[in-house]
């Protein structure tokens, strides 16, 4: 099967199935694993993808999502041009897994798919507190601050790893708010895991500088972090790395 990759998180999770050799292709941003991707044809990023470049490719399939606003448009030009597309648009944890499966069934390998999402599921451990649950900021952007919100695996995963995500019940995606709204909610873990930004470049000091924030817990007690937004922002096998991190976070914030 020739398979087309749009989205980093679906060129993950096929590399993940051990079905790499079956990629023609992929998005632009599609960087890892990089053994892997940088052989491969890239034909755009995003809303800039190059249907007839992908076309050109002969996919038997075209894995893309609605994980970016303005992907209905790319979804809706790959359709027109008479690809098989299988579309991605997780919101929770489970709808990750459920993606996976998908995914795994459509290249005729649906037990690895299973598998896969097996041992995430262990590497994830629901984590039993006996007390507070740390409050936690994941920052998708910093001005205007921007969280995850209900639906979102971030939420989902916060949960798991013993924290609490202080807009969680909030029902939309994510959530754009001025400074002083965030930091009302008194985080007590603040994670820098900003859209576009390499981890080297996370900045503590743009939180740790904002207007009136001395006094939020986080930021009073050191406790702001940097995770790539690899390990959070793409829905796939790399979550896992993601976990980690919050987990040692939120434990450090219990103590």
């Amino acid at each position: 099967m020739r398979v087309f990759s749009h989205t980093c998180s679906n060129t993950e999770i096929v590399c993940a199935l051990d079905c790499a050799s079956m990629l023609v292709g992929v998005d632009a941003d599609s960087d890892y694993p990089p053994e892997v991707v940088a052989a491969l044809p890239k034909t755009g990023r995003d809303l800039d993808l190059d249907i007839d470049a992908v076309l050109a490719l002969m996919p038997d399939l075209v894995l893309t999502s609605l994980t970016v606003p303005g992907h209905e448009q790319v979804v809706g030009a790959l359709h027109a041009a008479g690809l098989r597309v299988l579309v991605c648009d997780p919101c929770s944890l489970a709808d990750v897994y459920t993606n996976i499966v998908d995914i795994a069934a459509a290249l005729g390998v649906p037990a690895r798919g299973h598998a896969l999402v097996a041992q995430m599921e262990a590497a994830m451990p629901d984590v039993a507190t006996s007390g507070a649950r740390p409050k936690v900021l994941v920052e998708w952007w910093p001005k205007p601050v921007i969280a995850p919100a209900r639906q979102s695996w971030v939420t989902d995963m916060i949960q798991r790893a013993g924290g609490s995500n202080p807009w969680g019940e909030v029902d939309a995606k994510s959530l754009p708010m001025e400074h002083a709204d965030a930091g009302a909610a008194a985080p007590d873990v603040i994670v820098m895991s900003w859209c576009g930004v390499k981890e080297a470049n996370y900045r503590s000091e743009v939180v740790r500088g904002r207007e009136g924030w001395a006094t939020v817990p986080a930021v009073a007690h050191e406790r702001v972090h940097a995770i790539s937004e690899a390990y959070l922002g793409r829905p796939g096998p790399r979550l896992v790395e993601g976990y980690k991190r919050l987990r040692e976070y939120i434990l450090a914030a219990a103590d």
